[in-house]
């Protein structure tokens, strides 16, 4: 059978390419790497996806990942076999991305200052582990499992060690976590160990973790699944699919991402790019990253905030000596990321490159908010009945000071992703204990029932 899927280096000066089966992360020339795929699917495939909703025992069809499997069928299999699906497709029984859609919420929408039906609030929190990582947890390890991979390996802030520890311990893998010790939330840390991973703790923050994660990998022979893995993006475009879907594939004005290790802005830049290539989209939306201000290395440089240059990805040829000026900045400086969302507390994006890409192609824009912010963005999303995490507080506080600017306008269509729940219970309790915050709901002392 003619191969249809392969890796590509995403350097189009480079172009080298790979097997399916390939591990690699990056090419010899050590550029990251895409899922490619020979054929363009058909538009009719949306009538399928959506027929597909009615998924009866079929667990493929109940995912919301796996619905779409046409477009990410880096496997080769005949798609529309349960036989095939079961053997190569990996799956928590259907749920991932099963409950993620977009929502409308009316005391959001007054918070940031757009009309309630111009904002959609799309809630990854409601996947199995809890955030938007299972996504693409289910394609990286269908790719583990397809190249025989026994061992696991990955850096987290919490949620990726989650949701890999679940669909490792869910496949019978060993899964290696490397956490950045006392830098993550301890609902996050919990769900570690009750998915049987081993943990390792690193001295540090995330970058350090996942730098020696990534030489561990190499030492034990394990495979990594964070998202500098080509199949966990493959994975993370369905987050896109579902919003599009939900829009009869129409595409709104601007849509929204926190911006951490920016593996979601490298997937949705990668899904949108498809769909204009094969024509299922006439339109391209504006992508937005919201930093937070402790750690807003994307910020910095797509603005030129540091050394008056702006990095763009430039057709290919993005200015990679700015990068390492600007590493080398930190490090000198001893500037460590700082903020208490810490999802999002990273220095250095493993993406940035893949993420940059995305910004040329939607004619994007980068804007930071402050833990304050991101605080109220949080209460205000709870205050309508939804739950998030607080690097999630970003979207409505980063949409709202877009509003404000008048960059974003009143009569734009926006949609947010807010990407995972809330696992750090302490938060709510401090800030709503806090009067002097703007959503706070403060407790009562009890005195009498007069």
């Amino acid at each position: 059978m003619k191969e249809t899927a392969y890796l590509k280096c995403i350097n189009p000066y480079c172009g080298l390419e790979y097997d399916i089966k390939n591990t690699n992360i990056t090419c010899e020339k050590n550029h990251f790497l895409d899922v490619q795929y020979d054929n363009i699917p058909s538009i009719e495939l949306k009538e399928l996806f959506y027929r597909r909703r009615n998924y009866r025992d079929n667990i493929f069809n109940e995912s919301g990942v796996w619905r779409f499997r046409e477009l990410l069928n880096f496997c080769q299999i005949n798609t529309s076999d349960i036989k095939s699906c079961s053997k190569y497709l990996v799956s928590l029984d259907g749920i991932e991305g099963k409950q993620s859609k977009p929502y409308r919420m009316s005391k959001v929408a007054d918070f940031i200052g757009l009309r309630h039906n111009k904002l959609l609030l799309q809630l990854e929190g409601y996947n199995p582990s809890g955030s938007f990582k299972d996504n693409g947890m289910s394609s990286a390890i269908t790719h583990a499992k397809l190249v025989g991979a026994t061992k696991i390996i990955c850096a987290s802030t919490g949620n990726t060690s989650a949701s890999a520890g679940m669909y490792t311990a869910n496949e019978n893998m060993e899964c290696y976590v490397y956490i950045p010790n006392e830098q993550i939330a301890s609902g996050k840390l919990s769900q570690a160990y009750q998915f049987g991973t081993k943990v390792i703790k690193v001295s540090g923050n995330f970058d350090d973790a996942f730098l020696k994660s990534l030489d561990d990998a190499k030492k034990i022979n394990a495979y990594t699944v964070n998202s500098v893995n080509p199949f966990r993006i493959e994975g993370q475009k369905t987050i896109i699919y579902r919003l599009l879907e939900y829009l009869n594939w129409d595409v709104p004005d601007w849509i929204v991402y926190p911006g951490g290790a920016l593996g979601n802005a490298s997937s949705c830049g990668k899904c949108l790019m498809e769909l204009y290539k094969w024509q299922w989209i006439k339109k391209i939306p504006r992508l937005v990253i919201v930093n937070a201000e402790g750690a807003k290395t994307l910020y910095d440089l797509y603005n030129g905030e540091f050394d008056n240059t702006k990095l763009r990805w430039n057709d290919g040829k993005p200015n990679l000596e700015l990068l390492d000026r600007y590493y080398k900045y930190l490090n000198e400086n001893q500037i460590k990321p700082n903020t208490t969302a810490t999802a999002i507390q990273i220095n250095k994006p493993a993406n940035i490159l893949k993420c940059i890409r995305a910004l040329e192609f939607t004619d994007g824009i980068v804007t930071k908010v402050s833990d304050s912010e991101m605080l109220d963005g949080m209460a205000i999303v709870g205050l309508n009945g939804f739950d998030c995490e607080l690097a999630s507080g970003a979207v409505p506080a980063g949409i709202k000071k877009l509003v404000d600017a008048e960059i974003i306008k009143n009569d734009d269509l926006v949609s947010g992703i807010l990407t995972g729940r809330q696992k750090d219970p302490s938060l709510f309790v401090e800030y709503h204990s806090n009067r002097k915050n703007r959503f706070a709901v403060t407790p009562i002392d009890y005195t009498s029932l007069e």
